[in-house]
């Protein structure tokens, strides 16, 4: 797991996005990609030959307290992804915590996130705990979830 750090990295996580989201989920396009991407800290894990496994990414400040509330001390977790090949091998535990430390690092005291509702029981394992109702995003049912760190 690494901080994405260059261009290829970005195309990369990018490229795991459009995979899972785009072509498994059906997420639209226009809805996958967003300003955000810009400002935030995107997470890459890789195989050692250079395939990419999975991402994630965190928002935080402004971008961040606008998906959590208002909480500027706060990070938002989002667009956690992994190849169909790679789960099941602590690849998304892995990236999860790799924006944990990010977080930490940018000296925030929680993380947020919102869950699809069928990945509900993996983020629980990892210390988040859901709260607020269920509602839709690009079609899907998901739930808000907080971790403090």
């Amino acid at each position: 797991m690494r901080v994405a750090g260059s261009p290829a990295d970005l195309a990369a996580c990018f490229a795991v996005r459009r995979e899972v989201f785009v072509v498994e989920q059906d997420v639209p396009e226009e809805l996958e990609y967003d300003a955000y991407d810009a400002e935030a800290v995107h997470v890459l894990a890789i195989r050692a030959d250079g395939t990419p496994l999975g991402t994630g990414r965190l928002l935080h400040g402004a971008a961040a307290a606008a998906r959590n509330g208002g909480d500027p001390d706060v990070g938002s977790l989002g667009r956690l992804a992994v190849t169909k090949e790679a789960r099941g091998l602590g690849i998304g535990a892995g990236l999860v915590r790799a924006v944990e430390d990010t977080a930490r690092a940018h000296g925030l005291t929680a993380v947020d996130l919102h869950a699809q509702t069928h990945a509900l029981a993996f983020y629980e394992r990892l210390g988040y705990t859901a709260y607020g109702p269920e509602f839709p995003d690009a079609g899907i049912p998901h739930r808000a979830m907080r971790r403090a760190l």
